[in-house]
């Protein structure tokens, strides 16, 4: 006589994630799909003492990351508690202006560019785009649910600081070691 097989336990605290990921791919594919079909405008975001477009996100995506380096050092003194009172302001307000930041990047990368893979460079750049958002929105997400495993933060937080890192690499770095470091 066999014993008929046991279905795997669901996990209560795993089921509570699945909405965030799901949402947070929906975005992502969203934007991806947007991008790729969406004519392409050209035009390009231009504010007064930059001298293209092309610094102005250059700009404006390196002091993301910079507020994201923020962002990973206080969340590490978080996670170690006894912190001082200024320190989960930071966090919030650093994470606040990083992804404002990039918003007027991410209209003129999915309005003048779309998403494009005519490199390597920019296929994987195109890809973090929509990652880096996907990525923002399940944080955003997981910040209400509670029960989570203590994982799940520090796991969504990184890959959002990831993309965002990704992001840089492939594009301001790129701009500041091809056109040059100036504004």
């Amino acid at each position: 006589m066999t014993t008929p097989p046991v279905p795997p336990r669901t996990d209560p605290k795993a089921a509570t994630l699945v909405a965030p990921v799901l949402v947070g791919c929906l975005v992502a594919v969203a934007l991806g799909v947007y991008g790729a079909v969406h004519q392409p405008t050209g035009f390009s975001i231009n504010v007064s003492g930059f001298s293209s477009g092309v610094y102005v996100k250059s700009w404006l995506v390196t002091v993301s990351a910079l507020l994201a380096i923020t962002q990973l050092a206080t969340a590490s003194l978080l996670y170690r508690g006894n912190t001082a009172s200024w320190v989960p302001a930071l966090h919030r307000w650093s994470g606040r202006v990083a992804v404002l930041l990039t918003v007027p990047v991410v209209v003129h990368c999915l309005f003048a560019l779309g998403f494009e893979a005519s490199s390597p460079r920019v296929l994987v750049h195109s890809l973090l785009g929509c990652l880096f958002y996907g990525a923002f929105v399940t944080k955003m997400m997981t910040l209400t649910r509670r029960g989570l495993p203590g994982w799940v933060l520090p796991a969504v937080g990184g890959v959002t600081f990831t993309a965002l890192i990704g992001l840089w690499l492939t594009s301001a770095l790129w701009a500041f070691g091809n056109q040059g470091l100036h504004l």
